[in-house]
């Protein structure tokens, strides 16, 4: 459940915990979907190619924050 629309990216908003203006501070969390696409990288290409979906964003869940009080904010699910 989100608190606040958040995007992928490090979103401004007024925190609802400490209510100071704040741009969130975000954490990148690998999913099921993650492990997935590593797992079908190994099994179809190549044993190196595992750790690509580990080191993209763009596979991983986007956690947001505040950097004031470290309030969870809401998440951005790919």
């Amino acid at each position: 459940m989100n608190v606040a629309p958040v995007g992928p990216e490090p979103t401004h908003l007024t925190c609802p915990s400490c209510h100071a203006s704040i741009v969130t501070r975000v954490d990148h969390k690998a999913t099921t979907k993650t492990h997935v696409i590593a797992l079908l990288l190994f099994l179809f290409l190549c044993w190196p190619c595992v750790c690509v979906p580990y080191c993209m964003d763009s596979c991983r869940n986007a956690d947001h924050y505040c950097p004031s009080c470290n309030a969870y904010l809401g998440t951005y699910q790919k």
